[in-house]
């Protein structure tokens, strides 16, 4: 079967398109046709290197959809032929709150899903929501996941709550618009592109504004009055702009670390508005199945950036870097 491999860290335009041994599943398996993966942020960082405890060679990819087409022993066979999506890891754990220290991602350490091919645990392959192709439900199962944990578990919004996201245009910032408004919240972005405000606008965003300007923050409180919650990837640029725009006992949910680690605020900005900072990263089955149902129950769909075949993985992984937009970049296997 063909698949991206990383057999070197020099960056995206070292990956390659390699034949490789079909893999059997083991015991409690599946192996999955896959029909569409999606990329992630971590792909590049994986191809130079930045990532902990590399392993190469090593597949890339760790979101996708495709069909079950091969059971290992002790997997009923009437699982053959199902329509899935694939929760990108395995390991959580039995703790809830947090994953165990055993927790790993399809696409390093774990086989990637940019290949024709893969086998998981069964318990790993959910039903693909009817309403969405192979192609959008791929978009879900990283980005979406940790958008998902976000808002529902780690920010436990309410309907009517003011939420602000920042940096449009990535899968996670995405995502976390289309559940925010699609779960009653009145949603502002920031960017540094008033195209892409105006693209969140689209989707049902009240507004938003420029970050590239000075005291971004002045603006904010004047346009949304408020902020009940932040799903914030990007904290060391953003969070001491926003921090005054804060309600009293608004939730701060962090998931990335965009343009730098070293954070700075003032902490009476935080405490004395009874405010809570939060971290997340993914989430757990149970998180995963109950997204899958919110996506179904609500017909959402992802916003898909740019497609690409398999024979154009390393394209694809070059136009994440260099021309991505907005939402996800997707790469089909047919």
């Amino acid at each position: 079967m063909k698949a991206l491999m990383l057999t070197k860290t020099d960056g995206p335009g070292s990956v390659e398109l390699q034949d490789i041994d079909q893999p059997a599943p083991g015991p409690g398996e599946v192996r999955v046709a896959l029909r569409a993966a999606s990329l992630n942020y971590r792909e590049l960082w994986i191809s130079r290197g930045q990532y902990p405890g590399m392993k190469l060679p090593s597949g890339l990819g760790a979101d996708g959809a495709g069909i079950v087409e091969a059971v290992g022993a002790g997997v009923d066979r009437t699982h053959i032929g199902r329509e899935v999506v694939l929760y990108p890891g395995r390991g959580w754990g039995d703790n809830p709150k947090y994953p165990s220290r055993n927790f790993a991602l399809y696409g390093m350490p774990l086989p990637g899903t940019l290949a024709q091919y893969i086998c998981v645990p069964v318990e790993n392959a959910f039903d693909k929501p009817a309403s969405l192709s192979f192609e959008e439900a791929a978009c879900l199962p990283t980005a979406g996941l940790t958008a998902w944990r976000a808002l529902r578990v780690k920010a436990n919004l309410a309907a009517g709550e003011t939420v602000l996201i920042t940096g449009i245009g990535g899968g996670v910032a995405v995502a976390a618009c289309v559940f925010a408004i699609a779960m009653d919240g009145k949603v502002f972005v920031t960017s540094g592109a008033e195209q892409k405000i105006r693209r969140a606008e689209q989707l049902g965003a009240a507004g938003g504004v420029v970050y590239k300007q000075d005291k971004w923050g002045k603006e904010l409180g004047k346009l949304a009055g408020g902020i009940d919650v932040v799903i914030d990837g990007a904290p060391a640029s953003s969070l001491s702009q926003y921090i005054r725009c804060l309600n009293m006992g608004a939730r701060v949910v962090i998931y990335g670390s965009t343009g730098g680690v070293d954070t700075q605020f003032s902490a009476p900005d935080l405490f004395l508005r009874h405010a809570s900072l939060l971290g997340t990263a993914m989430g757990t089955l149970a998180d995963f199945q109950e997204m899958l149902a919110f996506v179904a129950q609500h017909r959402l769909q992802p916003v898909i950036d740019q497609r690409f075949t398999l024979e154009r993985a390393r394209d694809a992984l070059l136009a994440l870097e260099n021309s991505h937009d907005m939402g996800k970049i997707v790469v089909s296997m047919s």
